[in-house]
């Protein structure tokens, strides 16, 4: 069943993957919920029960060292024809074509070094003779060749416990931004204008995806930063303490994490600039912001009154004045400059380029105390390390008053600024220092500017209310419960931060409804409230997961008149980050949840992976799908997997193989619990699905019946190739396994060859394609049965000496098929004009029909499928046996007979009539016979009786299937008294087994249907012989 292929060039190897794909240090999953740490010591999915406990070499994280080998002959075959086929289409055999115009796609698995430890390591380990793609255009590589495959890399380390779930989700990030990159660059100057719009605007999106993954990161992703006690030292400051409350306080977390999240997204930008444009912000020439055109000016002239007197900082403040334009344009270039650094969080850069200007007083203005950072989280305390100039400071004047005043004086800044027209970066800069918003917002002119202007000043503001409790004395005894009414008696600083409290939100709603809604806010802020990821990150901000889910299932769900067709899915990315993030939250939820959010995660969840597995199904991404289909419910992922395997039984063979190593690797073979899905089942229901009646579309005058359901049975000898791949060496029980698949695609051929033998008995030459197909598909793997299977087991002997028995009867059917072709051969000419040699010809064809029949029959070790079996229930047990059957009603001509109502009462009456009144009576025969739901050319025959000694109980020695097979026999070969003459039942489905007096089946009764093959199979061909030989 294994065939190694021909030597392939030898590939480069992988770079060495990260620490945290290391099995032996991977240690234990961390999960956080928002703000909290917490660790798990499982990677079971908490809402499925769903463990893949497989070897990382079985899974996408191959590590390329070990050679490839063809699970199947036919693998091997398939690369040589499409080898073959591809090198047939070259022009020469220079191969000057193949090299001067052949495009090869880009890799799966693009993207920086970095990224390619991540790579699936499933495409190394089944590598194809892949064909040289002919293409004279440039080829943009579709962003899906690389995120997909991607993304389900890093999902599939995470649910094996290699990689943590937040480091996933920041690789995550990281993929979409090097997609974007990759599309932008791929672009750049080689396509039209509008197509350069649509790729600009599709690495766009990529990148809101990517902000979307780091929101999520920062949020539920990232866990608490525990400040050391070392850090302090006493007596403690005002920066510490703000420090320590943003530590515990819920709120002021949430808004330091929302700050720092759309912090690194500006910074991330400007370095994106940085890169596309080489342009950055800060470059300016030594003192440029001196102001040399007002000196020179008040050195020449000073009459004009709207010109300053002085060129100090504070002068165009204190005296109302300007300077001259061309300073002033340069001040607010600068100016412009340092807002877009405050707002990536680069407050030492932006404190370098006014030294740098020759504003060193600006500087001081956005870094007091010494250039001491004031931001309340742990890195500005880091880096402010243990310096003691803010502890000298409030050791005078107590904690936080000079943090007042610089507040206070940003804040009079700002309105003075404002009052005199100034500059709107200027105002905006003090504006900022103050949590005074209606002077920042206006140049807000993005939402990510607007929502990070509230919530740093939102967060300010909570800082500032906590350190006035360490005034001395407060006015009117206020208590923080009344701070937010924005009540204010006195405007001095003492009253700080009572001037600014009536601009914050309440809460994170309010903040996000004045994104939408506020005066104060630019219409592209809320313009953009309503784009897809902007209304994600919302959510996530203020935690309603569940409306995220219902929001992100509204987006992707077809519409109501298209729930039961595939539609073309125009959005591949939003559903494959809707499924990435419904899988996240489970996992990183697993400890704490609550039951409602639990359900909606499993419900709507199971909706937006089906779907995706869809999608990438759609793509013919067979490889991919496994990872996500076994987190979906039981129920689901097996009717999932089943679908598709249906869909792709026409297949090429290594389609067919992907997607049986996404179901054999992903999926435990089988599993005693009710809740998962195994893929032992998946195979069965494929199995038990195949022999259904499929609906078919006939001729009008219905002469095509048979041949529809001949075409029919070659579907169903098809679905034995599902059993008879090999699965990969590195899954657990890997033997084991190969021989069950072995066992039961034994098994099952054997029921499909008492099917096909029953519809196969048309006089016609050509060769029933359905047995032939099973003998076809189970040649290559029966020949390492021995290695597989043991003999011993006497239900595995039986199945193999049955399916040698068969194997002989089909030799017989060609040697028959030969002599009806050499027979109709002869009939197309007049009898006068046939040779002596070509009637001797068709009489040694019978002839030799006939003694391969009767060799069967007199077979010394033992008889043609004659199989002694036992019944499993003893004589005291009253158990009944049923015979059903799907079959047509053929004239002797061959064409089909439409069967009625009146039809199927004469035929129950005239099979009653086959049996005697004894048995009628005594065993309780029933028979019913009905037009076929399903096919209205065929009927439903149910057969029932109750058992009797061997026939249902003790052994069954006779071998010709008792009294519900002698019945059967007599409508198969047309023989029924009471009915039309010559009507026979064309057998296309049959089935038999035990039940009990409520009807339900307690096992199969194969041996009925054996006794059927034999009263039929062999009497049959023999009779038909001996037509030629009288």
């Amino acid at each position: 069943m294994e065939v190694d292929p021909s030597p392939s060039p030898p590939s480069s190897r992988p770079p060495p993957l990260p620490g945290y794909f290391d099995p032996e240090s991977s240690g234990r999953r961390e999960e956080y919920r928002r703000y909290r740490k917490r660790m798990s010591s499982s990677n079971v999915s908490p809402l499925l029960g769903s463990s893949l406990s497989k070897s990382s070499e079985a899974r996408l994280l191959y590590d390329g060292g070990s050679i490839p080998r063809r699970p199947n002959a036919g693998l091997l075959l398939e690369d040589i024809k499409q080898e073959a086929q591809d090198y047939s289409n070259l022009e020469g055999l220079d191969g000057s074509r193949m090299f001067s115009s052949a495009k090869r796609r880009a890799s799966l698995d693009g993207g920086s070094a970095s990224d390619a430890a991540y790579s699936s390591g499933r495409q190394a380990a089944r590598q194809t003779l892949k064909p040289v793609k002919m293409e004279d255009d440039m080829y943009v590589p579709h962003e899906g060749e690389t995120s997909f495959t991607m993304f389900a890399s890093l999902l599939d380390s995470a649910i094996q416990g290699l990689m943590p779930f937040p480091d996933v989700i920041l690789q995550f990030e990281r993929t979409c931004r090097n997609a974007s990159d990759s599309i932008r660059s791929a672009a750049t100057g080689k396509l039209r204008v509008v197509e350069d719009k649509l790729m600009q605007q599709k690495a766009q999106l990529l990148l809101d995806e990517a902000a979307s993954w780091s929101l999520l990161w920062c949020l539920y992703g990232k866990g608490n930063e525990d400040l050391s006690e070392e850090l302090f030292v006493p007596p403690t400051t005002s920066h510490q303490e703000a420090c320590r409350f943003v530590a515990v306080d819920l709120t002021a977390q949430l808004c330091l994490r929302i700050v720092l999240w759309l912090e690194g997204l500006a910074s991330e930008a400007l370095d994106l600039e940085k890169k596309v444009r080489g342009s950055h912000v800060g470059s300016y020439l030594p003192s440029s912001g001196v102001w040399h055109r007002t000196q020179r000016y008040l050195k020449r002239n000073n009459n004009d009154s709207t010109i300053v007197k002085h060129v100090d900082f504070d002068a165009p403040t204190r005296e109302g004045a300007q300077l001259l334009p061309d300073d002033k344009k340069q001040d607010e270039l600068l100016l412009e400059d340092i807002w877009t650094l405050l707002r990536a969080g680069r407050l030492e850069e932006a404190s370098e380029l006014c030294r740098s200007a020759g504003q060193a007083w600006r500087a001081a203005t956005l870094c007091p105390f010494g250039g001491i950072d004031m931001f309340p989280s742990l890195d500005a305390l880091l880096r402010n390390g243990k310096s003691r100039t803010l502890q000298a400071i409030e050791l005078e004047s107590g904690i936080g008053r000079q943090w007042r005043l610089w507040k206070w004086a940003s804040y009079c800044a700002s309105e003075k600024i404002a009052e005199q027209d100034g500059g709107c970066y200027e105002m905006a800069v003090y504006a900022l220092q103050c949590s005074n918003l209606k002077r920042v917002l206006p140049i807000c002119m993005d939402w990510e500017s607007a929502c990070w202007a509230m919530a740093r000043s939102w967060l300010d503001v909570q800082v500032d209310l906590v350190l006035s409790q360490y005034q001395t004395s407060r006015p009117d005894g206020r208590q923080l419960d009344d701070d937010m009414n924005g009540a204010q008696n006195s405007v001095g600083p003492e009253s700080w931060p009572y001037h600014v409290l009536d601009q914050q939100p309440r809460n994170i709603t309010a903040l996000l409804q004045n994104l939408h809604s506020s005066d104060f806010v630019h219409e592209n802020v809320s313009r953009a409230c309503r784009e897809q990821h902007r209304q994600i990150e919302m959510n996530l901000m203020s935690g309603d997961i569940a409306h995220l889910l219902d929001l992100l299932w509204s987006w992707l769900s077809p519409a109501e008149e298209d729930q039961n067709t595939a539609r073309p899915l125009d959005d591949p990315e939003m559903i494959r980050f809707g499924a990435h993030v419904v899988l996240v939250l489970r996992y990183i939820f697993s400890d704490e949840i609550e039951d409602e959010l639990e359900e909606k995660l499993v419900t709507v969840g199971d909706l937006i992976i089906n779907l995706y597995v869809r999608y990438l199904f759609s793509e013919d991404q067979e490889e991919l799908v496994g990872v996500y289909a076994s987190q979906l419910q039981r129920d689901l992922c097996i009717n999932l997997f089943v679908e598709m395997m249906e869909l792709r039984l026409n297949s090429s063979l290594h389609t067919m193989y992907k997607l049986f190593l996404s179901a054999v690797e992903y999926l435990p073979f089988s599993s005693g619990d009710a809740s998962k899905a195994s893929f032992e089942e998946i195979i069965e229901r494929v199995l038990s699905r195949s022999r259904q009646t499929k609906p078919s579309k006939y001729d009008e005058d219905f002469s095509d019946v048979a041949h529809q359901h001949h075409l029919q049975s070659l579907q169903k000898a098809m679905v034995i190739q599902w059993l008879c791949f090999t699965p990969p060496p590195s899954i657990p029980d890997f033997q084991m396994i190969t021989g069950k698949l072995l066992i039961r695609a034994l098994m099952h051929s054997n029921t499909l060859f008492r099917e096909f033998s029953l519809i196969s008995m048309r006089r016609v030459p050509e060769l029933p394609a359905g047995p032939h197909k099973l003998l076809a598909i189970l040649a290559e793997p029966l020949k390492q049965k021995e290695n597989l299977i043991s003999p011993e087991d006497q239900e595995v002997s039986d199945n193999l000496q049955e399916f040698e028995d068969w194997h002989e009867y089909y030799s017989l059917d060609a040697t028959y098929r030969n002599w009806l072709k050499v027979e109709m051969q002869n009939a197309a000419v007049s009898p006068d004009m046939l040779s002596a040699e070509e009637n001797d010809q068709a009489v040694a064809a019978a002839k030799e029909t006939l003694e391969l029949a009767f060799l069967l029959l007199k077979k010394d070790e033992r008889p043609w499928l004659d199989a002694v079996e036992s019944s499993p229930f003893e004589p005291s047990q009253p158990i009944f046996l049923e015979l059903h059957a799907c079959a047509m009603l053929c004239l002797p001509s061959g064409e089909c007979m439409l069967p009625d109502a009146t039809s199927c009462t004469a035929l129950t009456s005239a099979l009653y009539s086959t049996a005697n009144e004894e048995d009628v009576l005594h065993r309780q025969l029933k028979v019913d016979v009905q037009v076929s739901s399903r096919d209205p050319c065929c009927i439903e025959v149910a057969l029932r009786c109750l058992a009797a000694e061997g026939d249902g109980y003790g052994l069954h020695e006779a071998s010709d299937g008792g009294l519900l097979a002698a019945i059967m026999a007599a409508g198969f070969k047309g023989e029924l008294s009471r009915f039309q003459p010559g009507v026979s039942m064309a057998i296309s489905r049959l089935d038999a087994w035990y039940s009990d007096g409520n009807g339900s089946v307690e096992s199969t009764a194969a041996y009925i249907i054996r006794g059927l093959c034999r009263r039929c199979c062999l009497p049959e061909t023999i009779l038909r012989s001996m037509q030629v030989i009288l």
